[in-house]
């Protein structure tokens, strides 16, 4: 947060060396020794062009990837920080919802929509409710159970069939589902081509009311899920800290070229160890959610998913309060 993010693509270095000779020029004006690019996919694929760059000039500037993403999709590693802080917010929300529409005594639907364009990690997540005894999400909709479209009349049945078993229905959809009736209007791309998707659960309800005419409402949880900070997880921040110490060994030790990443020993107990690899095996990459994870119907996950992401939300953080409000560090721009 300290030096900001961007959405800038560097181009082909040998089609355009403009924005790469301005770089490295600051990089010797500042008597900066090794970089660290923080990010996911598009993140590393910067760590790899200014890398190899690098070597092309016969600089001896470390370049170093430290992977951050709440999408979990960043291929090389187990997971990525920022994710499991995300999860366990969207867990905690869920949980409130459910709470929420359990008090009436009418039925009810309620579609959740969850980041997660191409991947659907952060909605499966959703599924660490069941540990506590939580039947809902009663639904669970990840993009990779649907390489050939989101039928709408499964859909609809699925949502029918827990209908008769639960007054208030709560569904986790990711925000990459594209039902097969309608093709969503792109509101533009960013530098590297990701379409705004968002919408899904809005659509949904629509069609929900149409066919069950109860109570049927959307939340799009949008930014919340990867900005707050109240709700992180100890696991979380402690990895991130590591992680990035590592980076700052690897760099030491006279390393280019490398994303950092975690390997999962076990899960039951949770260990980890921190590797490192060359960033050409991650960059431009998605890790998707594994198909072997989904349910034969396609609507909900398997206990492996469950125990693949309990880990990553334990611990709680003493957050600091002033006048009744969460504190935060506010920088001098």
């Amino acid at each position: 947060m300290y030096l900001g993010s961007c959405r800038y693509q560097l181009p082909d270095y040998t089609e355009d060396d403009a924005p790469y000779a301005y770089i490295f020029n600051k990089f010797e004006t500042y008597e900066i020794d090794a970089f660290f690019y923080i990010g996911g996919n598009d993140s590393m694929d910067t760590v790899s062009k200014l890398s190899r760059y690098a070597a092309t000039v016969g600089s001896d500037i470390r370049i170093i990837g430290v992977p951050k993403t709440i999408d979990n999709d960043l291929a090389g590693t187990d997971h990525t920080p920022g994710f499991g802080s995300a999860a366990k917010y969207v867990a905690t929300t869920l949980q409130e919802i459910i709470r929420d529409s359990s008090v009436y005594s009418i039925e009810s639907v309620t579609i959740v929509e969850i980041m997660g364009r191409n991947a659907g990690w952060l909605t499966a997540s959703s599924c660490v409710l069941r540990a506590n005894g939580e039947p809902a999400p009663h639904l669970i909709y990840v993009p990779e159970a649907f390489p050939n479209g989101f039928d709408m009349e499964e859909f609809l049945a699925d949502v029918g069939r827990m209908m008769k078993r639960y007054r208030a229905v709560i569904i986790a959809v990711s925000e990459g589902i594209v039902p097969n009736e309608r093709q969503y209007v792109k509101t533009g791309a960013d530098a590297f081509g990701h379409t705004d998707n968002s919408g899904v659960a809005k659509y949904l309800e629509h069609r929900c009311a149409e066919r069950f005419g109860c109570k049927v409402r959307s939340i799009e949880l949008n930014v919340m899920q990867r900005c707050s900070a109240h709700i992180a997880s100890l696991t979380d921040l402690n990895e991130a800290e590591q992680i990035g110490a590592a980076a700052v060994e690897c760099a030491l030790n006279g390393n280019s070229g490398r994303m950092m990443g975690f390997r999962r020993i076990s899960s039951e107990p949770y260990r980890i160890e921190i590797v490192s690899f060359d960033v050409s095996e991650t960059a431009n990459k998605e890790k998707y959610f594994p198909a072997n994870w989904i349910s034969a119907d396609k609507s909900d996950v398997t206990t492996d998913a469950l125990n693949y992401f309990l880990p990553l939300i334990q611990g709680e953080v003493q957050t600091e309060y002033r006048n009744g409000i969460p504190v935060h560090f506010r920088l001098n721009q």
